[in-house]
Formats: structure tokens, sequence, C-alpha cells
């Protein structure tokens, strides 16, 4: 038993240095930009001025960090530098790591994330919400095969139904995976693919259930009452779903990120977030923002188009990564 225990461990160790690996490459323009601006900022400097907050300033908002959270950042670095008095530059990256770790206080889970963690109840159902284009579907099929390789039993629901190219695309990622997918013609009540897909999920002891929404941010009172009706006709099975609602957002969007979390999250209750297409921009501090301003935590982060590049984001690890040399 002991060997088996030990074999496990190791397993898990290697799938964490590649998995950190990937956090490396995915994250790598996002850290060259970032260290660029800031070494270019810190250039002739000997300390931490009135001028060199100025520029640091100017990096985090060309980063996507956010103007609040970014004044954020800076008020916090001022106090430091009235009480400690004269801060050396040499000390800044380290003031910087320790502030961005407080603005991701809400991305901090007490137990790190699993998929293979116990449900707190079963079907977990998530459902995913997010204009079209930012990934959302391929989120749902990664997703689905993270699930199902933890020993998940998955069921997908097709409720886009305003885009016939959504549900095809959600039947080759529920193929592919090798889960079921309960889908009806396209213009179909969203609602109704929702309640016979949390309906088939009961049925069949199912674990977990990921239900796609439309993606259409026409105007946010449609889009309050059609996330609505899904809600209150799942409820009608299940009185606790859905469980998460998880916002899909494009990190390589930087500021219109910002914008789509601010209407969805006034359209229903957002409790997580995943930001894909980290990989290709040097946006990531959008991450940053994002979970800072509108508190609420990153579950998920999308550095590269393979399946296994869909990670459970973890905080340390993404301030490491961008800090180590």
């Amino acid at each position: 038993m002991s060997s088996f225990f030990f074999a496990m461990n190791k397993l898990r160790s290697l799938f964490s240095k590649t998995q950190k690996k990937q956090l490396q490459t995915g994250l790598q323009q996002t850290k060259k930009s970032f260290f660029s601006k800031l070494g270019t900022a810190l250039v002739g400097k000997s300390k931490i001025d009135d001028d060199l907050l100025d520029e640091l300033e100017e990096v985090l908002l060309r980063s996507d960090v956010g103007v609040a959270t970014t004044i954020k950042i800076i008020k916090a670095l001022e106090e430091r530098v009235a009480r400690d008095k004269f801060l050396g530059v040499e000390a800044l990256a380290g003031i910087m790591r320790e502030e961005i770790t407080a603005v991701l206080k809400h991305s901090n889970p007490e137990q790190p994330l699993r998929f293979d963690a116990p449900l707190a109840a079963t079907p977990h159902v998530v459902m995913v919400v997010g204009v079209n284009g930012v990934g959302k579907t391929t989120t749902i099929g990664k997703l689905a095969h993270h699930y199902h390789q933890a020993g998940k039993k998955v069921i997908l629901g097709a409720a886009d139904t305003f885009r016939a190219g959504a549900i095809d695309q959600l039947q080759i990622w529920a193929d592919r995976v090798g889960v079921p997918l309960v889908r009806q013609q396209m213009g179909s009540d969203p609602a109704s693919v929702a309640f016979d897909t949390l309906q088939s999920a009961i049925a069949q002891n199912a674990d977990v259930v990921l239900i796609d929404t439309a993606g259409r941010l026409h105007n946010k009172v449609n889009l309050m009452q059609e996330l609505t009706k899904v809600k209150k006709v799942m409820a009608k099975l299940l009185p606790e779903a859905p469980q998460e609602v998880l916002l899909v957002l494009d990190g390589s969007t930087g500021q219109n990120a910002f914008e789509q979390a601010k209407q969805f999250t006034a359209a229903t209750e957002v409790t997580a977030l995943a930001i894909t297409k980290l990989d290709g921009t040097a946006k990531g501090g959008v991450v940053m923002g994002i979970s800072d301003q509108f508190q609420i935590p990153v579950k998920y982060i999308g550095i590269g188009e393979q399946v296994e590049d869909l990670q459970l984001f973890d905080s340390q690890e993404f301030i490491q990564v961008l800090f180590d040399q």
C-alpha cells in the first residue's frame, strides 16, 4: 500500500512540474512585457520616489491591471515608502509581489483546487456564461475532459441554441471526451435544454453538469431575463442548481474583459471566473484587476490550445512565475 501512495505522489509531482512549465510558457509574453516596462522605469533610479511611482502606475495600466486595482497598488506602495522612508529600488520586486498577492486574495481558496476533489453534492451544476468568441464552448469541453479524467461522470447541456455552430462545436467536444451531450434543435428554448440536461443527469447519477448558455450581450435586461429563466427552470428539479455560475473572459481583450465582467455580474450572480487566451497576450494583468475589482475568484486560466492548457488557477504559482527570474 505504501508503494502505491509513493507512486501516486511521484506522479502528482511530475504532473505539477509539467503544469508549472506550461504556466511559464503561457505567461511568457505577460512576464516579458511587464518586466521590460518595469526595467525601463527603473533606469537611473536608486530609490522609490514620486517619479518612479508615476512610471510604475503607467506600467500597471499598460499591463491591463485596471484603474481601480492600479490605484490600490500604488497607494499601498506610497504608504510603504512613507512608513519605511528611503526604500531602495532593490526592494521593489518584493513589495510588488506582496501587493499583487493582496489584490488576488479573492482567488486564494482555503484548499488547493482539484478536479478529483469530492463534491459537496451531486450533480454539481455549472452554468457557463460569456460572450461569443471568448472560448466559452472550448472551456466547457476542456473542463469536461479534466473532470472525466478525474473519474467524474459528466453530462453537457447545449443551451446556447441561438448558434448552430455552438451546438455542433459542443458535440465535437462531447464525442472527443467521451461524455453525453443533451441538445435540441437550433432556436429551441435554452431553459428547456437546461431542464432536460439536469433531468438526465439526475436519472444517470451524474457528478458534474456543464451547461453552455447563449453568448449574446445584446442588452442587460434581456440577458438577465434569459439567464434567470434558465436558473429558475433548473431549480424546479434541483433547488440549489446551479451551484456555480462560471463567467468565461478572453484575457487578450484587456479592458473589454472588464466591461463584459461588469455586464454579466449585473445580469446574474457570477461565482467564478475562467480567463482564457493568456498565452497570446501581454495583458495578463487583467487576471489581477478583474479578480480584485469584482471580488470574484479566478478558478481557471487558459494558457494554450491543448486540453491540458486549461489549468486550475493557483495565485501563488501565478505570482511566482511572473516574478521568478
